[in-house]
């Protein structure tokens, strides 16, 4: 039966290709002029959440892209913490990046090796999965984003896990880890208590003193844990940076600024630009902490908290979703919620604009709209 549909689609594909190709209106045909571009630079300080390739291929280059930048910022690290003087550290004679960078910008471009079209084709039957209908549908997307994002994530976890197993038994211990140098700068993780070791006990599900791989995939994305123990963690730490009067919980005014925006925003899933005065959110925000303090008291506890902490603290899925939504309203040229293949062949450059750059033409650049 997947054979079938394989055979179907790349039949369509064809038939489509050769449609396009003959058609006397090529209206995305002077778009490929347009370069892909590989990112040049990675921010291992975590500051706003990035959108993933689409593309698995794509996705592969950058990874390995950004490991070569963490290998050699890890070596530069350690080399300044063995050695006081100037040498140069050990490997860093031959330098390869900027010609591999080149290298992998020339492959994305070259279409004989790199053919925009031909990938979407071959990935479509691959999103296209429940059901498999011949259309994309907003929860296909997502599933698949969340694959990316997910594929993306453990591939961090497991290069930070190498780095921090000092004794190499497949597990860290808290006298293990150390914080990223930024922690130390920046009071917005060391003193809440981002990287102490409250947050490392919560993270360790089953109590044994160490983190597993999951577990620390948890420790350092604890929005996407299902471990009770560190939702609730997030809650404490929401308390602690929300209590401005410091009596240990959350009153109505420190709610309102602060909290209560963030589920908003959620809620609106970022797509609504107006800014509603205090006074028109006034009544909403209330009867939204009256539904969460469940004991009447008009203070927020952090267990009282935990029922909105997925809003405060968005998962992958959120951002996944974000993502395909964003794509669907660009690419569905017919409005009816989902994408063909045809709708996905002219706006090709949809699905590639995560690592497309042109200053001529914003359409094209969705950075922004996942900040």
């Amino acid at each position: 039966m997947g054979k079938v549909s394989l055979f179907i689609y790349v039949t369509i594909a064809l038939l489509l290709l050769l449609l396009l190709s003959k058609s006397p209106n090529k209206p995305h045909s002077n778009r490929r002029h347009r370069r892909l571009k590989v990112r040049s630079s990675f921010n291992f300080r975590p500051t706003h959440h990035e959108p993933v390739p689409f593309d698995p291929l794509v996705a592969d280059i950058e990874r390995r892209r950004e490991d070569r930048q963490w290998e050699k910022q890890y070596i530069e690290h350690a080399h300044h913490e063995l050695s006081h003087n100037h040498d140069a550290a050990p490997g860093e004679e031959a330098q390869p990046e900027w010609e591999d960078f080149m290298n992998a910008e020339d492959y994305l471009n070259d279409e004989e090796k790199f053919n925009v079209t031909d990938r979407l084709v071959l990935l479509f039957p691959k999103i296209d999965v429940n059901p498999a209908d011949g259309y994309i549908n907003e929860d296909e997307l997502t599933d698949w984003n969340m694959q990316q994002a997910e594929r993306d994530v453990m591939h961090r976890t497991q290069r930070e896990m190498e780095t921090h197993d000092k004794n190499k038994d497949g597990f860290v211990s808290f006298a293990e880890y150390e914080p990223p140098t930024w922690v130390h700068n920046n009071s917005f993780g060391y003193d809440m208590g981002w990287w102490k070791e409250e947050h490392f006990n919560a993270s360790d599900a089953d109590g044994d003193g160490l983190l597993n791989l999951t577990e620390f995939n948890d420790f350092l994305h604890p929005a996407d844990t299902k471990n009770p123990k560190l939702i609730l963690w997030l809650s404490k730490e929401e308390v602690r940076e929300r209590d401005s009067d410091r009596d240990g919980k959350v009153n109505f005014k420190e709610f309102f600024h602060g909290l209560f925006d963030l589920v908003r925003n959620y809620d609106d899933e970022g797509h609504n630009s107006s800014h509603p005065s205090d006074d028109t959110m006034d009544a909403p925000a209330r009867q939204l902490f009256g539904q969460l303090d469940k004991d009447g008291d008009g203070y927020l506890s952090d267990v009282e908290l935990l029922p909105i902490i997925g809003k405060l603290h968005p998962s992958e899925r959120y951002y996944a979703k974000q993502q395909a939504d964003y794509i669907i309203s660009q690419a569905d040229t017919d409005k009816d919620g989902r994408l063909t293949l045809l709708e996905m062949i002219e706006n090709p450059y949809v699905f590639y604009s995560a690592i497309f750059t042109d200053e001529d033409d914003d359409d094209y650049i969705y950075h922004d709209e996942f900040r």
